[in-house]
């Protein structure tokens, strides 16, 4: 297949594109705005590869995502702003990127009649539950002006399918972690800063969790759901690695070699989800499960940050 991938200079975008071409004989043309967490640097390495092509453009521009979508078989569609306080912030770039963004790329995708188009959304579109877990027919009741967007992009792709019969699927994550992730998202933040001998600021009690799933895990759930999945249906995607934010922090710091005195305790973010849960059997029965253990790969996560200074270091000297 020939792919059309947006956002993917990002951190799971990145991770999809290096599994797909060391595991299949597809060809990929990136999309990506560059924005603050787009890095160029994390698809360096692929360059000389032929199957590897890179466009900068902006998903809210329809004649930039028409020339550069026409040809390609299949999309996936990654691109969005992702990080919750940077939504309080600024909800407005959030609902313009991932809701007319969404509907551009849907529209677009609908002209060239694409093969299959994959929708990437996150867990936090249903919000928090105390008990249990969420399964794909569940009310979306999202918290934050980041969730809502998400949940917004994942409506109207799904209308897409119902209008027009584009043939969308859509992939609802739990929190990812691993190698390319923007410092400022928990696990690279936290890790950076012990580097560098800096304290982690924990919200609040630090009592809330989350479930984690290695990117390369959720890359693999992505592309089986792309080939294997049927159109018009939603897929959670999560390894049920269910732990506090405090007994991540406490883990991170152990692996560096640090104890709870480098912690500082923060207040907590506006609105914060208690906790996440999402049931993934219907991925399963594709015939996915995670490959990672959860201390395996956060050690393996954290060393990545350690040996690599020259990725992540530019990022945070920036400002952005």
């Amino acid at each position: 297949m020939n792919l059309f991938v947006t956002g993917a200079a990002g951190f799971i975008g990145s991770n999809y594109v290096r599994q797909v071409l060391a595991t299949t004989d597809d060809s990929i043309t990136v999309f990506d705005a560059l924005t603050y967490a787009g890095n160029r640097e994390s698809l360096r390495d692929l360059d000389p590869n032929p199957r590897f092509t890179f466009v900068q453009g902006d998903i809210t521009k329809r004649d930039q995502v028409n020339a550069a979508m026409a040809g390609h078989d299949a999309v996936v569609h990654f691109a969005a702003e992702s990080h919750v306080d940077r939504s309080i912030a600024s909800p407005d770039e959030f609902v313009h990127t991932n809701c007319d963004g969404t509907n551009v790329v849907c529209d677009v995708a609908r002209t060239l009649e694409v093969e299959r188009f994959v929708h990437i959304s996150t867990d936090e579109v249903y919000g928090s539950i105390e008990k249990g877990s969420f399964v794909e027919t569940d009310r979306l009741e999202p918290r934050s002006p980041y969730s809502a967007s998400k949940a917004g992009s994942d409506l109207i792709a799904l209308a897409y399918h119902e209008t027009y019969g584009l043939p969308v699927i859509v992939t609802r994550s739990s929190n990812n972690f691993g190698p390319y992730q923007f410092p400022e998202k928990v696990i690279p933040l936290f890790t950076t800063n012990l580097l560098n001998e800096k304290k982690v600021p924990l919200y609040g009690d630090g009592l809330n969790i989350r479930d984690w799933c290695f990117v390369e895990d959720n890359c693999a759930g992505v592309d089986l759901v792309l080939r294997n999945g049927q159109i018009g249906e939603i897929y959670n995607i999560g390894a049920g690695n269910e732990i506090t934010n405090h007994d991540l922090t406490n883990s991170v710091l152990a692996i560096l070699g640090h104890d709870d005195s480098m912690i500082e305790y923060v207040e907590d973010r506006l609105g914060h989800d208690r906790r996440y849960s999402i049931d993934t059997s219907k991925v399963r029965k594709l015939g996915w499960a995670p490959q990672r253990e959860f201390a395996e790969a956060l050690g393996s996560t954290v060393e990545w940050y350690r040996d690599n200074r020259e990725w992540w270091e530019p990022l945070l000297q920036s400002g952005k």
